[in-house]
């Protein structure tokens, strides 16, 4: 078919529509050698574009999956990190708890020993070089955190007081506990109470006059004021 053919068979819209893509190298017009890009201009100046949803589609699923992931990774590290950090503090907790255990266990010998002090400085024997040595053996076992309690006149709470005498009164109307004598100083580490006070109660009013005893409970004989 010559090319008069197809242009009449074109214009008479027999047929599908035919194209004609010109790969001659040299224009027959200006007698240059053509670039490809040219070539490709030329060769089909009215094709189709391809959509734009076909070139991007890939990238937005590829953008999307890229998304997921990144979630999912940050997820796995939050939750890592938060086990991580329970697991320092439980770490922590347990370290410290060992420690003041062995605190408590070395700091207990001593306890008797302390005593002995506090009896020898209630006669007046506590002076000279032994008063030395007992301040000196008094600051050890501050640092590492004993803390001596038991005071007179301080509300009775039966979690740190040992009550081994109760001297009860003739008072109307409400009244309160209190520490009437200190027998022996309690002892505690941190919030662990390793020894209570002995003491002494009496009841007192609530204006704060302390009742005059009546009768005397003593409930350990063997106690050494």
């Amino acid at each position: 078919m010559s090319r008069h053919d197809r242009n009449e068979g074109a214009e008479n819209g027999d047929g599908e529509r035919v194209v004609v893509r010109d790969r001659r190298r040299i224009d027959p017009v200006t007698g240059e050698v053509r670039t490809p890009a040219e070539q490709s201009a030329g060769a089909d100046p009215a094709g189709p574009e391809q959509p734009t949803e076909q070139a991007t589609g890939p990238d937005s699923v590829a953008a999307a999956e890229l998304a997921a992931q990144i979630a999912e990774r940050t997820a796995d590290l939050q939750r890592v990190s938060a086990e991580y950090a329970n697991y320092r503090r439980r770490v922590d907790r347990d370290r410290e708890s060992v420690l003041v255990g062995a605190r408590v266990q070395f700091v207990s010998e001593l306890l008797t020993v302390l005593d002995d002090l506090d009896r020898a400085e209630a006669h007046g024997d506590l002076t000279g070089p032994f008063k030395s040595v007992a301040d000196k053996l008094v600051a050890v076992t501050q640092k590492l955190g004993l803390e001596p309690f038991g005071l007179e006149g301080e509300p009775f709470d039966p979690s740190v007081h040992e009550a081994v005498q109760h001297e009860a009164g003739s008072i109307e109307g409400p009244t309160v506990t209190v520490v009437s004598a200190v027998l022996r100083r309690g002892y505690r580490i941190a919030d662990r109470v390793l020894r209570p006070a002995m003491v002494t109660v009496a009841d007192r009013a609530d204006d704060g006059t302390t009742s005059e005893p009546t009768t005397t409970t003593t409930t350990d004989p063997a106690v050494e004021p």
